[in-house]
């Protein structure tokens, strides 16, 4: 009688996992950037959720007290670092410019790291010009790989190299999908937020970036309020891609050459001996 009950909860175990399909919720991952100024906008921000990620600027009044409270309430922090713009408008300090050498960003990077306390990552402020400048972003993931932080690519130009250059870099990544408020009124920001939605669920997650501006607040009070249930609110970090592991294959492929040359160096060193 024991063994026709368990092989009964088998069988019905058996049924269940084949007719019933098995649904997963779409990761949806906000990031709201430019913290720093605009204090009571950024704490209603932070307390809509301990997912909401958010990025703040290294050289503005409130960014280390904005940055603490956040780390408090248990959001993810990100830098936002100031970048260098094809268009011409007014530059936050310290924005990075292609020219920049290796010591120079190296040293903004490590100020940065020091005025956002608890940031375990960094995305780009604005940025059109030095994101597609490969040479400038291998010079930024060089410093990025000294410290345990992902970069997440706020793609504010197509023809952007940051992925390239954190790759050769082993530096973790993330890419903006989409951005919430560019035309800075509701109908449009919640049109936004639906593309958001629309796009986890067909890729399987989506990263949305917005700013803490009062009708931003307003529109995601309102929408984080009805999500859908196929929709899982998601720390950014979650989404992050880690570097592939390096096998004994390619570094052996990589230093070939180099491996050859000394070979070669030797043979003729003993040679004429």
């Amino acid at each position: 009688m024991k063994q026709r009950s368990v092989l009964y909860k088998f069988g019905l175990c058996l049924f269940l996992f084949f007719i019933i399909p098995i649904t997963y919720a779409a990761k949806l991952a906000l990031v709201i950037d430019d913290f720093g100024y605009r204090e009571q906008n950024e704490e209603q921000v932070i307390l809509l959720s301990p997912e909401i990620t958010i990025a703040v600027l290294p050289n503005t009044p409130n960014g280390t007290h904005i940055a603490t409270f956040a780390h408090q309430n248990g959001n993810d922090v990100i830098i936002h670092l100031p970048m260098a713009p094809i268009s011409k408008q007014p530059l936050e300090v310290n924005t990075l410019v292609p020219s920049m050498s290796e010591d120079e960003i190296q040293r903004i990077v490590g100020q940065s790291i020091e005025k956002v306390p608890y940031a375990i990552g960094m995305n780009n402020h604005m940025g059109s010009l030095m994101t597609a400048d490969l040479a400038g972003m291998e010079k930024v993931m060089k410093s990025l790989s000294h410290y345990s932080l992902f970069f997440l690519d706020s793609k504010t130009i197509a023809t952007s190299k940051g992925i390239l250059a954190a790759k050769k870099y082993r530096v973790p990544t993330v890419v903006r999908d989409i951005f919430l408020d560019d035309t800075q009124n509701e109908a449009a920001i919640a049109h936004q937020f639906n593309l958001a939605i629309k796009h986890a669920q067909k890729y399987g997650s989506a990263v949305a970036i917005g700013h803490p501006y009062s009708t931003t607040v307003k529109v995601l009070k309102e929408k984080l309020a009805q999500l859908p249930p196929d929709i899982e609110l998601v720390k950014v970090s979650t989404l992050v891609q880690k570097p592939e592991k390096i096998k004994l294959c390619d570094l052996v492929e990589k230093y070939k050459v180099d491996v050859e040359q000394c070979i070669f160096e030797y043979m003729i060193i003993k040679q004429s001996q």
